[in-house]
């Protein structure tokens, strides 16, 4: 089944110092760093070839370049714009990616038809499709001003979210409590005159709130899992889900084990230790559909090789590839193929139709 994953880190996994070529297989490329020690080194799950193998045909890439504190390059910039020129060269590595056939930016409606013509098309082999990618920003601190944010759709910018960890230029982190700054609100307010689609993720719960009020448009949850289930702040609360719901959004469900199963300590748990299987991430999936008393609004959305590897996955995934076995999760616990193909792609898929409409 075609599945269109909301929130991968590509570039971050090219550039930002891991130095990967995704057209390798996930394999090959942990072949390459055996020996390495570093946070996920050794142990990548996404490349090109495996989110074919997946049928992971479309997904949310994102552009990453943060000025938190912190020990992290990627977000700890000392300047906007610093990591306004970090997210330049992810993008540039975007554009050269779809020079070489690998990938293909959506960012209207047309485009968005045209590459699931091409992945709906059985006469040509999977592993010779381009991917079809929608740019996303994962923290808005690269954006030097909130002029710079007109640029950034120009170029193809079409969701954002403003906050990632700590204390963001536009927004608290879901790790701080507090509500937006003045220069937040007023970003927020220049995404809904852009169109811009809101992510709602690494929110703050006030920032949260704050931001679902200002954006009148399209808002989603590219990779959050339930806080009824992991109680952590990373997840979102059932009020909060329930809120997503009532405006039309989807939460894309995520793979980072700690936000997955509760007690996970990072570094320190494995997932054989927790047996951590893949089938729990259907439990949020499902928490989410029941609180919606549909299936129109859970999504996928991995954040595989999001800064850690297979260390921090569940045990019985291998590469991304292994998403494909979700659509029979949900069969045995008694879901129908609509709602199976809503969740894997249909629902995100409806969200863009909305946010492009004309």
């Amino acid at each position: 089944m075609l599945t269109f994953d909301a929130h991968l880190d590509l570039s971050l996994n090219a550039l930002g110092g891991f130095n990967r070529d995704l057209r390798l297989p996930a394999h090959e490329i942990r072949r390459r760093e055996a020996g390495m020690t570093g946070k996920g080194r050794a142990g990548g799950t996404t490349t090109f070839p495996d989110m074919r193998r997946g049928k992971v045909g479309l997904c949310v890439a994102t552009q990453l370049a943060g000025c938190m504190p912190g020990p992290s390059p990627i977000a700890g910039w000392m300047s906007p714009e610093q990591a306004w020129a970090e997210t330049q060269g992810q993008l540039s590595w975007y554009r050269a990616m779809e020079e070489a056939g690998e990938m293909r930016q959506i960012t209207n409606l047309k485009e968005l038809d045209g590459m699931l013509a091409l992945w709906n098309d059985t006469s040509i082999p999977d592993d010779k499709k381009a991917i079809g990618y929608i740019l996303s920003l994962e923290g808005a601190d690269s954006i030097r001003t909130v002029g710079h944010l007109e640029k950034a759709w120009e170029q193809g910018l079409r969701a954002m979210g403003p906050a990632h960890y700590g204390v963001c230029r536009y927004a608290l982190g879901h790790d701080k409590v507090g509500p937006l700054p003045q220069g937040g609100k007023e970003l927020i307010q220049e995404m809904d005159r852009l169109g811009m689609i809101l992510d709602v993720t690494h929110l703050s719960d006030d920032c949260f709130w704050q931001a679902l009020e200002i954006h009148q448009g399209t808002v989603w949850a590219s990779h959050s899992n339930c806080r009824a289930l992991v109680p952590d702040p990373r997840q979102f609360s059932d009020e909060q889900l329930k809120a997503l719901i009532q405006r039309g959004g989807v939460v894309g469900a995520a793979l980072d084990a700690w936000m997955m199963v509760p007690g996970w300590v990072r570094g320190k748990t494995t997932p054989q230790e927790m047996g951590l299987k893949l089938e729990v991430i259907c439990d949020h999936i499902d928490h989410v559909c029941q609180l919606a008393g549909n299936a129109l609004h859970s999504g996928i959305g991995t954040d595989l090789d999001g800064g850690y590897g297979i260390e921090q996955t569940p045990e019985d995934l291998d590469t991304i590839a292994d998403l494909a076995r979700i659509p029979d999760m949900l069969r045995k616990r008694g879901y129908k193929e609509e709602d199976i193909a809503n969740i894997m792609h249909g629902n995100y898929l409806r969200l863009l139709r909305e946010a492009w409409a004309e």
